[in-house]
C-alpha cells in the first residue's frame, strides 16, 4: 500500500498545484506534465484503436468490398451540397485536430463537410507493382503490410501518421527522393469525386491533365477516394553509412556528390550547425553483420538524431545495418527533434526505458490539446518549415537559414525534380536536383519576428526558383504565392471543372494572409 499512498498523495499534491497556478499556466510552461501524465496514454490507446481496425479491415477484407459503397455515399453528399444550392464551399470532413500539419484550418467550421471514411488498403498488384489505396491510409499502415510480403513504397515520408491523401494533395519526401522525386511522382493513378458529383479516373495518358495538377492542390479540385501508388521489392536491411563532415563548403560539396550517385538507395543530412553535420548514405542488402545491427526504432534506444550526432562528436565515420521499417521510421519516435522541446527529458536513458513505448504523443492530440496560448507562442517563438530549393544554391540557402532563423538541427533531404506539367516543376526545360531544407524548432536569431522573418525566407525561396511545403504556416500575398507555384494548369482546370463554387483556391485554404 506504500506505492500507493506516495502516488496518491503526489497526484493530490500535482492536482492542488494545478488549482493553485491553474491548467493554462501548466499547459504552457510545464507541458511535459500533461504530454506525459494524459497525453501520452491516450496516444497509445489511439494506436490500439487504429491497429485494431487496420487488422479487422484485413482480416474480414472489407476495404475493397465497401470501397464502392463508400464512394457512392461522397457523390450522394455531394449531390445533397448541390440540392442545396451550393451556397458554401465543400471541404473533406475530417477534423483540423487530426492532421498531421501544425496550421489550424478555421475553414472547416463555415464549409460544407463531406464525410470521407475510405482508411483502407483495396489491393496489392504484384505482377503491376501496384498498390491501390484509400486516401486516410497511413505510411505506418502500409509499411506494416507491405513490408512482410517483401515490396515497399519507392518514397516512404517518415511519420507514420502521414497519410496518403496529404502526401498527394499535399506533398511528401524522403531519403531516396533523389532517385524517386516527391511521393506524387510515384504515383500512377488518382481517383476522385468532383465538384459535380461525378467520379473520375486519371492517369498520365488519361484525364492527363488532372492527373498532374492534383498534387499540391490541396482538396481544391476535387476529393481523393483512391490511389494507385508503384511498389518495389524491399530487402531486410539498410547498411547505413554515417560520415561527419565539416565546414559548409564541403558539407555542401559532399551532400551534392553523394545525391548524385543513383547507386545510394538514400541520402540524408543533419546539419547541426554553420560548419558542422552527418551526412548519411544507405543502401538495401538482406546481408548484415550481427554485431552491427541497430534497431533503431525500439523504443528504448537512442533518438536517431541525437544517435547520429554521436558520430560527429567523436569525430568518425561508422556503418550500422539497420532493418528497413526501422530505418523508414526513425524519426518518428522524436518528431525528428521536436519532442525535446516538449519533453526535455525525453531522450534520458531512464525515460526511454520506462516510458519510451508511449511515445511520440500522436501529433493531432498535441494540437488537440494546444489552446490558444500555446498556438499563439508556436506561432511568435516556433519555426517548422520545409523549402524546396535548387541543390546548386544549397550553401548560400543553408547560410541563409543560419542568419534568418539559427534553428538546428537542419534537415537535408535531396529529390530529383522531373519537368512535368503543374505546380511545382523547375524553370528550365529538363529535370533538377533539388534539396528539401527542413527548420524545426525555435530560432535563436535575436532578431526574429514570425511573419516578417518567414516573410523574408519566403522571397529568398522565391529568388533561387525554390518552393514551400504548404502543410506550414505561409505568409506570402496572392501575387507571390503565384509567383513561386506555377499556377496555369490549376487555374485552367478550375475554370473547365467549375470548381470556383465548389472548393476555395488553394491560396485561400493555406495561406495566413487569406484564412480568417
Amino acid at each position: 500500500m506504500d506505492p500507493l499512498l506516495s502516488l496518491g498523495a503526489g497526484l493530490l499534491l500535482l492536482a492542488l498545484w494545478v488549482r493553485h497556478k491553474g491548467l493554462e499556466y501548466l499547459l504552457v510552461h510545464h507541458r511535459w506534465v500533461f504530454v506525459c501524465l494524459f497525453l501520452l496514454p491516450l496516444s497509445v490507446l489511439f494506436d490500439i484503436y487504429y491497429q485494431l481496425r487496420a487488422w479487422a479491415v484485413w482480416r474480414l477484407h472489407s476495404a475493397p468490398q465497401q470501397h464502392g459503397q463508400r464512394v457512392r455515399h461522397i457523390q450522394a453528399q455531394v449531390q445533397e451540397w448541390k440540392n442545396e444550392g451550393g451556397k458554401t464551399y465543400m471541404c473533406t470532413g475530417r477534423p483540423g485536430w487530426l492532421t498531421v500539419s501544425l496550421r489550424v484550418g478555421k475553414y472547416k467550421k463555415t464549409h460544407k463537410n463531406i464525410v470521407i471514411n475510405l482508411m483502407g488498403i483495396l489491393e496489392v498488384d504484384i505482377e503491376r507493382q501496384v498498390v491501390r489505396v484509400e486516401p486516410l491510409v497511413t505510411m505506418g499502415q502500409l509499411t506494416a503490410h507491405l513490408n512482410p510480403m517483401g515490396w515497399t513504397l519507392p518514397v516512404v515520408p517518415e511519420l507514420d501518421d502521414l497519410t496518403v491523401g496529404g502526401l498527394i494533395m499535399g506533398t511528401g519526401i524522403e531519403s531516396s527522393s533523389h532517385i524517386y522525386g516527391l511521393f506524387q511522382h510515384t504515383c500512377l493513378a488518382y481517383e476522385l469525386v468532383l465538384g459535380d458529383g461525378s467520379l473520375v479516373r486519371c492517369t498520365p495518358t488519361e484525364n492527363s491533365d488532372l492527373f498532374y495538377a492534383v498534387p499540391w492542390s490541396c482538396g481544391t479540385l476535387g476529393f481523393l477516394v483512391a490511389a494507385e501508388i508503384k511498389i518495389i521489392p524491399a530487402k531486410k536491411y539498410v547498411k547505413l553509412h554515417y560520415k561527419p563532415v565539416r565546414g559548409l563548403e564541403k558539407i555542401c560539396e559532399k551532400f551534392t556528390e553523394e545525391s548524385k550517385k543513383k547507386e545510394n538507395n538514400f541520402v540524408e543530412g543533419l546539419v547541426y550547425s554553420l560548419e558542422e553535420a552527418v551526412i548519411m548514405t544507405g543502401v538495401f542488402t538482406d546481408e548484415a553483420e550481427d554485431s552491427q545491427i541497430n534497431r533503431i526504432s525500439n523504443y528504448y534506444k537512442p533518438w536517431f538524431f541525437k544517435h547520429a550526432e554521436k558520430y560527429l562528436k567523436a569525430n568518425q565515420t561508422g556503418i550500422e545495418y539497420i532493418p528497413s521499417r526501422h530505418y523508414y521510421h526513425r524519426h518518428t519516435r522524436s518528431i525528428f527533434w521536436e519532442l525535446q522541446d516538449i519533453i526535455p527529458f525525453g531522450n534520458n536513458p531512464v525515460f526511454r526505458y520506462l516510458f519510451g513505448w508511449m511515445v511520440p504523443p500522436k501529433i493531432s492530440l498535441l494540437k488537440l490539446t494546444q489552446g490558444e496560448a500555446i498556438r499563439k507562442l508556436y506561432e511568435q517563438h516556433h519555426v517548422v518549415q520545409d523549402m524546396l530549393v535548387p541543390m546548386k544554391s544549397l550553401e548560400k540557402s543553408i547560410s541563409t537559414f543560419h542568419s534568418d532563423l539559427n534553428v538546428y538541427p537542419l534537415w537535408l533531404c535531396p529529390f530529383i525534380l522531373p519537368n512535368n506539367p503543374g505546380m511545382v516543376h523547375p524553370k528550365g526545360d529538363e529535370m533538377e536536383l533539388y534539396v528539401d531544407i527542413g527548420a524545426y524548432g525555435e530560432p535563436k536569431t535575436k532578431q526574429f519576428e514570425a511573419r516578417e522573418s518567414m516573410r523574408q525566407m519566403e522571397k529568398f525561396v522565391r529568388n533561387v526558383h525554390g518552393f514551400q511545403m504548404l502543410y506550414a504556416d505561409c505568409y506570402m500575398n496572392r501575387e507571390e504565392f503565384w509567383d513561386m507555384f506555377d499556377g496555369s494548369l490549376y487555374h485552367k482546370l478550375r475554370e473547365q471543372m467549375n470548381c470556383k463554387n465548389a472548393f476555395p483556391e488553394v491560396y485561400d485554404k493555406i495561406c495566413k494572409a487569406a484564412r480568417h
